[in-house]
């Protein structure tokens, strides 16, 4: 598979650009500031894909993208609107459409769309309306374009991210009914995105993974 990844510099990106090269698929990583120089396994493309061209870039001859731009630094909610999420995704839809690409994986988290509130206590009551609001409302409003786009897409709900060694033994939860939070680190999160798209599991629907060990 050759697989465009969209924030590949750090976290979930970056675990999942090695992961998937050590599976055998190429990866085109893309972000503002990259490591590893391009190889057999590894083409770079600099930049953000708001930058012109891109994105168009990126997706040339892939076979799926992954999208794993995260919110960087959190600050108190102070009414600022967040758009960066919905912004970035239509410009991947629109070259998406134009490329022909139609898988698509993307990272959000609890507390998007129909998820918020399941979060557990903590979660829910204080970082969501201090800290995480306008972040999680622009990310339901990226999951909402996805489920009005015609392309393939998966939507992968971390719980709590942790910097956590992988384990593969975590939990998909596709029934949010009683489910209440947990956390799970970004390299098993990356191993789930890497299997919704190499495996093609989950197509047009939304999961949230947590660790193993979560009650």
């Amino acid at each position: 598979m050759r697989l465009a990844i969209i924030g590949a510099t750090r976290g979930i990106g970056k675990a999942l650009s090695e992961q998937a090269r050590a599976a055998g698929h190429h990866v085109v990583a893309v972000g503002r500031s990259l490591g590893p120089a391009a190889s057999a396994n590894l083409t770079r493309v600099t930049g953000s894909i708001l930058d012109e061209g891109v994105a168009e870039e990126a997706l040339e001859r892939a076979d799926a993208v992954a999208y794993c731009l995260g919110a960087g630094s959190y600050g108190p909610d102070v009414g600022k609107p967040v758009t960066i999420f919905s912004e970035t995704t239509q410009r991947l839809l629109d070259a998406m459409r134009a490329t022909g690409v139609m898988r698509i994986g993307v990272i959000t988290g609890v507390g998007s769309g129909e998820s918020r509130g399941h979060g557990g206590l903590l979660y829910d009551r204080f970082a969501m309306p201090l800290a995480l609001g306008a972040i999680y409302a622009d990310k339901t409003r990226q999951e909402e374009m996805l489920r009005a786009s015609d392309r393939d897409w998966t939507i992968i709900r971390p719980v709590v991210l942790t910097h956590g060694p992988y384990t593969g033994t975590y939990r998909v939860v596709e029934d949010l009914a009683g489910f209440r939070g947990g956390t799970v680190s970004r390299a098993d999160c990356a191993d789930c995105l890497l299997k919704a798209l190499a495996e093609h599991r989950w197509s047009r629907r939304a999961v949230a993974v947590v660790g193993d060990d979560a009650a």
